[in-house]
């Protein structure tokens, strides 16, 4: 396979002619179902658009990442806490309960030379911070972007679009 160069213009188009949804129209069915469940209130909606923002910089997929950045401007978010996802670690804009699902996601995204990616001692950590519930709600909302970066990856929708926009 051929490298695209790095000064290349990326064409604003997706790889797919058609609509995703109107190929599987189950997909609509899976969506609804996943942000119900992560809709749960036992989390911030906030937490979790700051987990799915981190989790589309993780895997470089800028159609996430502008998704997500754009959804946590319209819930007031500043531009210091949006920015500062990236490097999470040493900002001061975000609360331990934050701090602790941006490592999970971060724990599950990313290969781990010791072992397990997601060890006792970061779930417990995380544990001290959110109750079952809102426990698997987070680990709903990281499968949710999950799913959808595989979708996104391979179809590539166009950044700044609604999922269903760039298609005729």
């Amino acid at each position: 396979m051929e490298a695209r160069s790095i000064t290349a213009e990326v064409p604003m188009h997706p790889r797919m002619s058609q609509d995703p949804q109107e190929l599987v129209p189950e997909l609509a069915e899976v969506s609804a179902a996943l942000f119900k469940a992560t809709g749960n209130r036992s989390i911030p909606r906030t937490t979790i658009s700051l987990v799915q923002l981190r989790a589309g910089q993780i895997v470089g997929n800028t159609y996430l990442t502008v998704l997500h950045t754009g959804f946590l401007r319209k819930a007031g978010e500043s531009e210091e806490r949006i920015t500062a996802v990236a490097s999470w670690q040493d900002a001061p804009y975000f609360t331990g309960a934050e701090r602790a699902a941006l490592a999970l996601v971060e724990a599950v995204l990313q290969p781990s030379a010791h072992g397990e990616r997601v060890s006792d001692e970061l779930y417990a950590q995380v544990s001290e911070h959110y109750d079952e519930k809102a426990l698997l709600t987070l680990t709903i909302a990281i499968g949710q972007v999950n799913f959808f970066t595989s979708i996104a990856l391979i179809v590539k929708p166009v950044p700044g679009r609604s999922f269903t926009d760039p298609w005729p």
